[in-house]
């Protein structure tokens, strides 16, 4: 499976942007989907997820109230709609195929990963 994120680029302090994530090669409609982000000179982490039907979703708390993942209907693809974005949110955002049906906040709990995209946010 491969995936790819697109849809980053510049943007200014509490402007918006939506992210897409699209599975090839294989469908990923029974597994759930993450959202990753790995800001400059630091690690990875979890931004938020969705399960295989739509219907459950995990966010990170700094994300929480600004940022929705959903899934596209029919589609093994998702995206990820930012909002009131920060400084603090410049990164490189990572979609991922999880192992099962729900994707957790850990990498470990993801199979596939894709090449990401960056987002820079603007003061």
């Amino acid at each position: 499976v491969q995936l790819q994120a697109y849809g980053g680029g510049l943007v200014q302090a509490g402007g918006s942007l939506r992210l897409s994530c699209e599975a090839c090669r294989r469908p990923l409609s029974n597994n759930g989907i993450g959202w990753f982000r790995q800001p400059p000179g630091q690690a990875r982490e979890f931004v938020g997820s969705i399960n295989w039907s739509g219907t459950s979703t995990i966010y990170a708390e700094s994300v929480k109230g600004r940022f929705t993942v959903a899934r596209v209907k029919g589609k093994s693809a998702a995206y990820l709609q930012m909002n009131s974005l920060k400084p603090e949110d410049t990164a490189v955002y990572y979609c991922a195929g999880a192992r099962g049906s729900y994707g957790g906040t850990s990498q470990s709990d993801y199979s596939y990963w894709g090449q990401g995209t960056l987002v820079t946010v603007s003061s």
